[in-house]
């Protein structure tokens, strides 16, 4: 084995672009390459992608990444990505999903796609027992709302010519071996799969008016043969694949995971200092990947039922464990929008930079002003000034989409100062938002969470990584491999190709290591974020209170 090295291709197709790494069988990223993909966003809330033209960004970065390396040492390949819907006719071509085009190129609803509204409302008038496994409340987001839609809406065009329905992580895996196969993580989380029973739900699928259509052939169209993620798929890489990739055809490949599933898997396999432990248990800790939005990951060994956190959704992402998902809709993107519409954020913009020069400059700003000021934390600059940060809805634990942002205290500056202490107040309230998360979860039976570990653009940040490890009082792990998502493709790559004996030893096994912030747990500081903590926690009912008074 030392003297034929093992290499394995991770593959992450995102919202904006597909991504490939080669990687060393110890998790040593050595080569990324990414290809921007296309995306049509012709009237609002409806966003399509192409099949064809993600495939052919993926070979391309798949090629790039494994030039110049002996194709026989490529000893498997994972995929991973967004939990967008691929429609496809009965001879697996590209079928339209759009009601403004004919172009059969366009037949993916991206994840982020919010034409189903409606549909998800008449499921969820169904208060079918299912529902608890996504907290309660289905997203319009997730496959079955989109299914419905489309079926009601573009019956005669599409419905009746469909052959296949592929979430694109098992899209991929299918363009890759031939084989039809549908991966757990993509069924149990977003296409209400009842993972319990290995079956799909005849009796929620009647009740919402798609089990004729979708029980055709022994389940074909949505899947017949269900696989944990990593599991290697018989056959491998099929010729005209291998051909594509530029690999060698049998080359092991992985059954696949959604995204931020496989940044999870990344990030809970990676190992803080001192190897052992209850902090290493992949148990007590929390993932969580930091981009747009914030998603939350746990696992447990024991079902938890939370309300407003989907799952729990079993074997998603290791077999027999059962995963948590929480998140907040608007986290990286609120930070920039909070910023850039201060009125002295262009000036700071002239004098740094760059966005993330900024975010530096009123770190080391905050810093400054506490010491002028006395103040023994940072954190106490913000005592009179409060934020509720759902400007784009909450997702977790409250699950209401219609929530709105709140700011009390207000003044009439505009001067660097007001601008470094709005940012301050919110970057507490994301890290109360995420204590909100594990109070809730912690309260329906889940074990108390040790550590908490952090990728993606947030992660980059000090001062937010303080801030969660001061507020939800457990230290903060960093891994030092950035390149999360991507590892966790690899990791599947690496299990399928038999170099490890089970998921869960490849993620340890090629995880590496993190540098760990600890939190501050001072008398003062514990009581001051306690008493903000409430102030948090009152926003909400106030809110709740206007509503009632204005709808009278």
């Amino acid at each position: 084995m030392a003297n034929n090295p093992a290499f394995l291709v991770g593959v992450d197709v995102g919202t904006g672009s597909a991504r490939a790494a080669l990687v060393t069988s110890k998790g040593e990223v050595l080569q990324t390459c990414v290809k921007p993909i296309r995306t049509w966003n012709t009237q609002p809330n409806y966003y399509e992608q192409s099949s064809e033209d993600i495939w052919s960004a993926v070979c391309e970065c798949v090629k790039n990444v494994t030039t110049g390396y002996p194709k026989e040492h490529i000893k498997g390949i994972g995929f991973d990505a967004t939990c967008s819907l691929v429609v496809l006719d009965n001879d697996m071509q590209p079928l339209t999903v759009s009601p403004s085009s004919k172009d059969n190129q366009r037949n993916i609803i991206l994840w982020m796609d919010h034409r189903a509204e409606e549909e998800a409302r008449f499921i969820n008038a169904t208060h079918h027992e299912m529902l608890n496994y996504v907290g309660g409340t289905i997203s319009l987001e997730m496959e079955v709302p989109k299914l419905l839609w489309l079926k009601r809406h573009m019956h005669n065009d599409v419905w009746t010519k469909v052959g296949a329905l592929f979430d694109l992580p098992d899209y991929l895996t299918f363009r890759a071996t031939g084989t039809e196969h549908r991966s757990v993580c993509s069924a149990v989380c977003k296409w209400n799969y009842d993972a319990e029973n290995q079956c799909w739900s005849e009796d929620f699928l009647q009740s919402i008016g798609l089990l004729e259509d979708l029980r055709v052939d022994d389940w074909r169209r949505i899947g017949k043969q269900m696989l944990t993620p990593g599991t290697s798929i018989d056959g491998g890489l099929s010729r005209k694949a291998a051909q594509e990739l530029g690999l060698q055809p049998g080359t092991a490949v992985a059954c696949s995971m959604i995204d931020a599933h496989a940044g999870a898997l990344a990030l809970l396999g990676c190992q803080g200092p001192g190897n052992s432990g209850d902090e290493n248990k992949l148990t007590t800790k929390l993932a969580i990947i930091c981009g747009t939005s914030s998603c939350h990951m746990s696992l447990t060994k024991m079902p938890v039922l939370a309300s407003g956190i989907w799952g729990p959704y079993k074997h998603a992402i290791i077999p027999n464990l059962y995963l948590n998902e929480a998140g907040q809709s608007a986290t990286g993107v609120l930070m920039d929008y909070m910023l850039q519409t201060h009125p002295c954020y262009e000036q700071l913009l002239k004098e740094h930079g760059s966005n993330g020069k900024v975010y530096a400059f009123l770190n080391t700003f905050l810093e400054e002003l506490a010491k002028k000021r006395g103040a023994n934390s940072t954190h106490r600059l913000t005592i009179d000034l409060h934020i509720w940060p759902d400007f784009h809805g909450n997702r977790s634990p409250l699950a209401d989409p219609n929530l709105k942002g709140m700011m009390s205290g207000l003044t009439m500056t505009k001067d660097v100062e007001n601008l470094a202490l709005v940012y301050l107040a919110l970057m507490q309230a994301l890290a109360y938002g995420t204590r909100h998360i594990l109070q809730v979860l912690e309260a329906s039976g889940r074990e108390p969470i040790t550590s908490i570990l952090l990728c993606g653009g947030l992660s980059k940040n000090a001062l937010f990584v303080q801030t969660h490890a001061d507020i939800c009082s457990v230290p903060v792990l960093l891994p030092s491999e950035p390149e999360a998502v991507l590892l966790g493709s690899a990791m599947m790559g690496a299990y399928a190709a038999g170099l490890y004996d089970s998921l869960e030893m490849a993620a340890t096994g090629m995880g590496g290591s993190a540098t760990v912030v600890k939190p501050d747990l001072s008398d003062s500081n514990r009581d001051y974020h306690e008493r903000k903590y409430r102030v948090f926690q009152r926003m909400y009912l106030d809110q709740r209170g206007y509503e009632r008074i204005m709808k009278g």
